[in-house]
């Protein structure tokens, strides 16, 4: 995994659309990557909504919102359309984006073993440097845990 004061490798990837994403394309701002198991889930969705809900906090404070899970563009559009989410979502299908990010991980659920998303968002700082991981995401409070106090 990325550590903090890292700078974060440039990538590009697909968003709902199938349009590219650069992480570059956003330099001069915050950018709160957030990486998600399953569109349409109760905790995703909570978190997804609560990052909605308090998008004009997020954006006065700078942030730009980029959600990443590995379901397909058909998928992220159906889920923004459902829930007005404000915010791209990136469909890594292949794992690369989670790769860079060392969120693609062995999992374990009643004693199965399986690869999956580990629940993690990243802050990165208008020069491209990692400011902040928060593995502990409270996905009905997610908003507040990125805002400054």
């Amino acid at each position: 995994m990325l550590e903090v004061g890292q700078q974060v490798p440039d990538f590009t990837a697909r968003d709902q659309n199938g349009d590219p994403i650069t992480l570059s394309q956003f330099k001069g701002k915050k950018v709160v990557i957030y990486f998600y198991p399953k569109d349409n889930t109760p905790g995703c969705t909570a978190q997804a909504c609560d990052l909605r809900d308090n998008i004009d906090r997020l954006t006065a404070a700078g942030y730009q919102i980029i959600g990443v899970s590995q379901d397909k563009e058909a998928s992220h559009q159906k889920f923004i359309a459902k829930y007005d989410l404000p915010f791209p979502l990136i469909a890594d299908t292949d794992h690369e984006v989670h790769e860079i990010f060392g969120t693609w991980q062995l999992k374990k659920l009643y004693g199965k073993e399986y690869m999956g998303t580990v629940r993690t968002t990243f802050i990165i700082d208008e020069e491209g440097k990692l400011e902040e991981v928060i593995s502990k995401v409270k996905t009905k409070e997610h908003a507040n845990q990125i805002l400054p106090a």
